[in-house]
């Protein structure tokens, strides 16, 4: 028969293994955020753009600033996952629940904040190309 404090033991375990796998998922999700941030600078500096657009300059400028509060933000919550993926062993130390619930919240206030950068940067994302997109579509040649 498998006691009580085993089987506690072996459920907080399986919890640190997840919370671990998902806090690896959000950095991998970041880091191909990042490579999108860094593309996406380069579009909005490039001159790609049909110079002759209405208000080119200040949507251009608009996006590049949302583009860049994005990225501090990035960084922002690339350390702060960074530090709880380091923190999350700490579960296996803790010897009651009101600790093992401490790092449980953590968690989860940490995947809410992951998943709305991710949400926030995905519509930032979709509104530039949509409008880039647009203007990009009027300097093809007519055939």
């Amino acid at each position: 028969m498998v006691s009580h404090k085993k089987m506690t033991k072996k459920i907080v375990s399986a919890k640190v293994d997840e919370m671990y796998r998902e806090s690896k998922h959000w950095n991998s999700c970041l880091q191909l955020i990042n490579d999108e941030l860094t593309f996406i600078q380069h579009l909005l500096n490039s001159y790609v753009f049909e110079p002759n657009t209405p208000n080119l300059f200040e949507r251009l400028q608009d996006y590049q600033a949302r583009i860049k509060r994005s990225k501090d933000d990035w960084d922002k919550l690339s350390k702060m996952i960074g530090h709880h993926e380091n923190s999350i062993g700490g579960i296996l130390e803790c010897s009651d629940s009101v600790c093992d619930n401490f790092y449980h919240q953590k968690h989860e206030k940490l995947k809410v904040e992951a998943v709305n950068y991710m949400e926030n940067f995905k519509d930032l994302k979709y509104e530039i190309f949509e409008y880039a997109g647009c203007i990009l579509k009027k300097r093809k040649p007519n055939n």
